[in-house]
């Protein structure tokens, strides 16, 4: 992979490892996302400092050898190596190359070392007795060497070395400066000694923690001047097991003596070839960001969401339905439409009773408008969610079917996904529940239940019904007067009459007074027309009552996915966000 697709790919890394730490704030471990938003920081801000270098820290414990290995790397005493525990306080950098200015800042690094990138000068004499006589031998003669500023075999430009303080340092400053740089290095070399190779508070605290990122970690058995052959190759056999049980099979373990040499050349030629290749950079952070994801993929669980059915969904509207009282709501439409019907329709002298019963519906505070006593296109037909039924309050049990259900759908659709995530979406549920008598109160009230008109055939029939009321009384009246000419034995009143010839069906003639026929048939005609108009009104009671439940379960509905479908079906939607941009970063 070339250094472009590196950066195209680490990238795309770390965006997709941001978008999976968004979707997760709140549901999963704060430190796992403090970590891999620390890590999402980190490729951003080394991102936009020099790619020509590359940042390789010495790590170690107390008495290592950490310094000595930078000063025979680097081929002069940059770091005082002495008896006093710890000697390290502070960063020590080596820099090979201009322009690491801004990266060192970044790093916190106040010591700083350039190191000439010319040619490697021969050994000349401190004065004139040195340059005739032989070659210096022995200890004295190394140092002398390291303390001339010269350019190792292999190292040119691009590399910064850094010497850091112990990590097991018993001063805390000490420990922090050194575990931040250990996140901040492009390349880590390991220093430990044939003593403490074995430390685990080395492994279980620091390179157990680098699991999956043999490419960018080195480890450097020092002081092999003190074993022998065998002893070395058994060391490093064992450091090897150590390492890729820490979960870095793969990464670079060798032997070293600082003192002697032994070893150096090997290890100045590898971190000439990490800053001449400049991969170190974009490796760590890949490798960094990809651990990240992988943690939160693991937090997150593999299994899917379980996808809420239809019946599941049935069963929460239904129940919460139940809790908006819609059965009595439903009842009420019917029984106010056969009493608007039966007011309209109705005997006019038998109508009052009607007005005897209270509006079903004005006494559940459901009537709008001009139904309500107000006129057309007031505010209550503007502003349902200024009002509140008088609906009588639902029953305990009612209410904890309702909850019931609304933790079942809850439990059923988040099957899957992991307890932590699970804790948040049955809050989102809780929030639900404590919400649902109002707004459900407003969704009845905002449903309108009642047609806009009257059906018209009440109309006529109305009329109809007045007519005939009037025949009737008209009737009543001429017999009456007729009576009363009759009792006072006066001269009686002409009587027109309705013949009727019956003789072709083998009867008579009937002769039918005029005034007994509109009392008796108005009478009768207006009860009959009232009963028909009563089984019509029935049916389009049962129409009308079957529409208001419609309505009413859609405004339900409406709450149910507004409350509780939609803000479960957010959290579910952010769960597949998180695992589909956690495996894109760890892939």
């Amino acid at each position: 992979m070339s250094r472009g697709d590196a950066r195209i790919d680490l990238s795309d890394r770390t965006a997709a490892l941001g978008t999976a730490v968004a979707a997760a704030t709140g549901r999963l471990d704060t430190a796992l996302l403090d970590d891999a938003r620390a890590v999402v920081t980190r490729a951003r801000e080394r991102g936009g400092l020099s790619a020509e270098h590359t940042v390789v820290a010495l790590a170690g414990a107390t008495g290592s050898g950490k310094s000595s290995v930078l000063n025979a790397v680097a081929g002069t005493e940059i770091a005082t190596v002495g008896v006093r525990r710890p000697t390290t306080s502070h960063a020590v950098a080596a820099v090979w190359g201009e322009g690491a200015g801004p990266l060192l800042d970044w790093l916190d690094v106040r010591r700083r070392h350039d190191m000439p990138t010319g040619p490697e000068p021969q050994d000349e004499a401190q004065d004139g007795s040195e340059a005739s006589g032989p070659a210096r031998t022995g200890r004295r003669a190394g140092l002398a060497r390291l303390r001339r500023p010269r350019t190792p075999a292999g190292i040119t430009t691009g590399l910064v070395l850094l010497d850091l303080p112990d990590h097991d340092s018993v001063v805390t400053e000490h420990r922090v400066r050194a575990e931040r740089l250990v996140e901040r290095a492009d390349l880590l070399v390991w220093v430990v000694d044939p003593q403490k190779y074995a430390d685990a508070a080395l492994h279980e605290r620091y390179l157990r923690p680098l699991a999956g990122r043999a490419e960018v970690v080195v480890v450097v058995l020092n002081q092999a001047d003190r074993l022998t052959d065998a002893e070395t190759d058994a060391m490093l056999a064992d450091l090897r097991r150590l390492v890729v049980a820490d979960g870095l099979d793969g990464a670079r373990v060798l032997a070293l003596s600082a003192r002697t040499g032994q070893g150096t050349d090997q290890l100045r030629g590898l971190l000439a070839e990490a800053a001449s290749r400049r991969e170190a950079a974009a490796a760590r952070l890949t490798a960094d960001a990809r651990a990240a994801a992988r943690r939160i993929a693991d937090a997150t669980g593999s299994t899917p969401p379980h996808r809420a059915g239809d019946r599941a969904a049935s069963a929460l509207v239904g129940a919460l339905e139940d809790a908006a009282g819609t059965p009595t709501v439903v009842e009420a439409v019917g029984r106010a439409h056969r009493r608007d019907a039966h007011l309209a329709t109705g005997w006019p002298v038998t109508r009052w009773v009607s007005r005897l019963r209270r509006d079903p519906l004005r006494r559940l505070g459901l009537r709008r408008g001009a139904d309500r006593g107000g006129p057309p296109g007031s505010a209550d037909d503007d502003r349902p969610d200024l009002l509140r039924s008088s609906l009588p309050a639902t029953t305990p049990a009612v209410r904890a079917a309702a909850a019931s259900a609304v933790r079942r759908y809850v439990d059923e659709v988040a099957d899957g996904a992991p307890e932590s995530w699970v804790l948040v979406v049955r809050g989102r549920g809780q929030d639900a529940i404590d919400r649902l008598p109002g707004d459900l109160d407003q969704a009845v009230v905002g449903t309108r239940l009642e047609a806009a008109r009257r059906p018209r055939w009440w109309a006529a029939v109305g009329a109809v019904q007045w007519l005939l009321l009037a025949a009737a009384v008209a009737g009543l009246v001429w017999l009456g007067v007729a009576f009363a000419f009759e009792y006072f034995r006066l001269p009686p009143l002409p009587v027109p009459l309705l013949t009727v010839d019956l003789t072709d069906s083998g009867g008579g003639v009937l002769e039918l007074p005029w005034p007994t026929l509109l009392a008796l048939g108005g009478l009768l005609a207006g009860v009959l027309l009232a009963l028909v108009a009563r089984a019509f009104s029935a049916w389009g009671a049962r129409r009308r009552a079957a529409r208001a439940r419609r309505r009413l379960r859609d405004a339900v509905a409406q709450v149910a996915d507004r409350l509780v479908r939609l803000p479960v079906g957010e959290e579910l939607a952010a769960l597949a966000r998180c695992r589909a941009a956690a495996a894109i970063a760890a892939s």
